[in-house]
C-alpha cells in the first residue's frame, strides 16, 4: 500500500473590506503551498467595515474563482466570528498565511504569532511578502481615497471599483 500524502490546509484570514490586489496576490502564492486553501472572512467590528460579513464573503468568492479555477489546491471561503485559532483548528489547518507589507506589519504580526504559539503550537505561520508593486494598499487606505473621491482603480479588481464607490456614495 503506497503512502497517501497528507493533505496541507493552509488559512488566510483577514477583513477583506474590500479585497485587494494585495490580497490576492498573497492567495496566489499561498495556493502554492498548501493543497486546501481556506479564505478565512472575519467579522471584526471594531474596523467599522464598509461591506457586511455576507457580502465580503460574496465578494471574495467572486474575487477568487478564477484562481480556484487554475489552482491544484482546493480553495474554500468561509466567514468566522471567533479567535483565530479556534477557527484555524476546527477547519484542520496546520498553517495560517500571513501577508507582510512593511516593517510595522511584521511587528504586530510577531506579536500575533507568539500568542498564537502559545494557544496551539501545531499550527505553523508563515509570511508572504506583497509583491512591491502591492505594498502600499491596504483596505484602510483604499476606503479613505474612495471617501474622497481619489481614484481606487489599479488598487482593488475593477467590479469592486464601482461596489466601493456605490457604498461610499450611500453613506
Amino acid at each position: 500500500m503506497a503512502d497517501q500524502k497528507k493533505r496541507r490546509t493552509g488559512l488566510y484570514p483577514g477583513t477583506f473590506d474590500p479585497i485587494t490586489y494585495g490580497h490576492l496576490d498573497i492567495i496566489k502564492r499561498g495556493l502554492k503551498l498548501v493543497d486546501r486553501l481556506i479564505i478565512g472572512v472575519a467579522t471584526n467590528p471594531s474596523k467599522n467595515p464598509l461591506f457586511s460579513l455576507e457580502e465580503r464573503v460574496a465578494q471574495v468568492r467572486r474575487e477568487t474563482a478564477h484562481l480556484a479555477q487554475q489552482s491544484a489546491s482546493e480553495v474554500e471561503v468561509l466567514a468566522f466570528d471567533e479567535l483565530l485559532m479556534h477557527f484555524a483548528e476546527s477547519a484542520g489547518a496546520s498553517i495560517i498565511i500571513r501577508g507582510l507589507r512593511a516593517v510595522s506589519d511584521f511587528e504586530y504580526e510577531f506579536q500575533m504569532v507568539g500568542m498564537n504559539a502559545h494557544l496551539n503550537p501545531e499550527i505553523e505561520t508563515v509570511f508572504l511578502m506583497a509583491d512591491a508593486k502591492y505594498q502600499p494598499i491596504s483596505s484602510r487606505l483604499v476606503k479613505e481615497i474612495a471617501a474622497y473621491g481619489g481614484k481606487i482603480t489599479g488598487f482593488i479588481p475593477p467590479r469592486m471599483v464601482s461596489e466601493v464607490a456605490d457604498r461610499m456614495k450611500s453613506r
